[in-house]
């Protein structure tokens, strides 16, 4: 009677497992879309570099630290704080002259310097009022913004809340609906585009010249994300 009962037991418990193994196999419905977003946003950090440069009027040289005071004073005049203006970069022309002790006047010094500003309102009136020959060139180095991580989190929600209402269209066009999510992989994500603006380098040979700052054709700044998302099908 043991016996019987032992071999019932045992093909009980092997037609149970032989159960769950076959339900384990049968393939899971499912739906994989991609989906993506993207936003425009407009730059409020913008890094500005302007180098100046030492020259000859007449027989005199203008050094590059009656140039530096110019540019410093304009800079505070228009309200820039003094932390968002350095020194990005010191060099010069002719220094093996220099080094051997020549005529000093025919080394002509060199500074870059770079200003962090929210906007370009204050530039014409920064670069007018430093002398237009001391200006070597300026220009955008590049831009970002301060909530650009905040920016970049919405744009991934954003892309996964396409993903999955195509797929709910997509199974709705036959009758079918979505059952919650599988699986989730970020495609392009955290990826935005650095265009620069369009602008010439700032070559300072005249009194007129300080207008070409105003030339300035400002690109926003474009957040691009996409994701892939699998869906089970009720």
């Amino acid at each position: 009677m043991k016996k019987v009962m032992l071999l019932a037991a045992g093909l009980f418990f092997a037609l149970s497992t032989f159960a769950q193994q076959t339900d384990k196999q049968q393939p899971v419905k499912k739906i994989e879309v991609n989906g993506s977003a993207e936003m425009e946003i407009t730059p409020d950090e913008i890094y500005f570099n302007i180098s100046l440069r030492e020259y000859l009027k007449g027989k005199n040289k203008v050094d590059i630290s009656t140039l530096e005071k110019q540019l410093q004073k304009a800079v505070s005049d228009a309200g820039i704080p003094k932390a968002d203006f350095t020194i990005e970069n010191v060099y010069g022309n002719n220094f093996e002259i220099l080094r051997k002790k020549k005529d000093p006047l025919e080394f002509m010094a060199r500074k870059q310097y770079r200003l962090k500003l929210s906007k370009l309102d204050k530039i014409n009136e920064i670069l007018a009022a430093v002398d237009a020959e001391g200006i070597e060139n300026a220009r955008i180095a590049s831009y970002s913004s301060s909530k650009m991580e905040a920016y970049r989190k919405e744009v991934k929600i954003k892309a996964l809340q396409a993903a999955k209402e195509k797929a709910e269209y997509m199974l709705s066009a036959i009758g079918n609906k979505t059952d919650g999510v599988i699986e989730i992989q970020e495609m392009n994500t955290d990826n935005y585009s650095d265009v620069r603006p369009v602008m010439a380098n700032y070559m300072a040979k005249s009194a007129d010249s300080a207008e070409a700052a105003s030339d300035i054709d400002f690109k926003t700044i474009k957040i691009r994300a996409e994701v892939r998302a699998v869906f089970a099908i009720k």
